[in-house]
């Protein structure tokens, strides 16, 4: 990374949380409770699925490495924020940032391509499950997460290149808890309409082509379920999908809110709130919204217990 001799800032200062100086320890016992919470419920889904053979399918397989993709990002924002909720001085290298920018895109992008892949399974399952264990093999599922994984990687590579190679020389104070595009690229000495409409086309590429082909996904599964003559039939297939519609909603709401809306309209006290929903709570209730409403998990979870504390019996 040759560019960080080239700059003047050699570090930036978080300002996120600055308007709420007095309720920082507040907000340090509150960030902290939910981040356990969140790995100890990402950890106990992926111990669950990996243990119990009868989840051993592709959509279990998904929801395993979405759990994966989630407790990730945690881990690349949330410690270092409630470090600084309780530092006076609350900075970041300029190489920090950018792995911060780099590691976080990377996940939260293929969390995006994760999801259309995650709604490619519930159209196989739906509309061809006969051939579903054929279509949804081993292969097929890794190759997709793989691939979400190449399209995180290359996207955020890119975006953070062209972010970390402008010159920053005047302010290095990020008004915000982590190294986000937008208020980094607010701080940059000059920036080209080039930069900015190739990330802006990027932001579109990760989140409005997956977006789609969920919606293709579901307009088929919408037409195969209206088919089946029961009523339990219908509910019982909808509510498979009912989970990965409510994450999907939340997921690209937030994010969409956040990379596609003009620059102009740009507000950091905005964007450190959404941001907070975004980065905090949807890795909290995303693993509640697929194990509390399932009761097939919940089974799996009871036995899994019961083996683990009771192995004799």
């Amino acid at each position: 990374m040759e560019w960080v001799n080239e700059t003047l800032v050699r570090e930036f200062v978080f300002l996120g949380f600055s308007a709420l100086a007095n309720l920082q320890r507040l907000l340090f016992m509150v960030f902290l409770l939910l981040y356990l919470f969140t790995l100890g419920t990402n950890a106990i889904i992926i111990s669950t699925i990996v243990l119990d053979r009868a989840l051993h399918t592709p959509m279990y397989f998904f929801l395993s490495v979405l759990s994966c993709f989630e407790t990730s990002y945690t881990f690349v924002i949330e410690p270092k924020m409630l470090v600084d909720l309780l530092a006076q001085k609350k900075t970041i290298s300029f190489l920090g940032c950018a792995i911060q920018m780099f590691t976080f895109l990377f996940l939260d992008c293929s969390h995006s391509f994760l999801l259309a892949a995650m709604g490619y399974d519930r159209y196989v399952a739906i509309c061809n499950p006969l051939r579903y264990t054929v279509l949804m093999g081993q292969r097929v599922c890794v190759g997709l997460v793989a691939a979400a994984s190449a399209c995180g990687f290359t996207v955020a590579q890119i975006i953070t290149s062209l972010v970390f190679h402008l010159p920053f020389h005047s302010s290095n104070q990020l008004h915000h808890f982590f190294c986000d595009i937008s208020p980094v690229l607010k701080l940059a000495s000059q920036h080209s309409r080039l930069n900015q409409l190739i990330i802006f086309t990027l932001g579109v590429f990760v989140l409005v082509i997956p977006l789609l082909l969920i919606l293709v996904s579901y307009v088929r599964i919408i037409s195969a379920i209206l088919k089946i003559p029961s009523t339990v039939g219908r509910y019982k297939a909808f509510s498979t999908c009912a989970s990965h519609l409510i994450v999907v909603t939340v997921h690209y709401g937030c994010a969409s809110f956040i990379y596609l809306r003009p620059k102009s309209n740009y507000s950091s006290s905005q964007d450190t709130l959404i941001s907070v929903s975004y980065t905090i709570l949807t890795p909290l209730f995303n693993p509640m919204i697929y194990s509390l409403r399932n009761k097939e998990f919940k089974s799996a979870l009871r036995r899994t217990m019961s083996k683990t504390w009771y192995p004799l019996s």
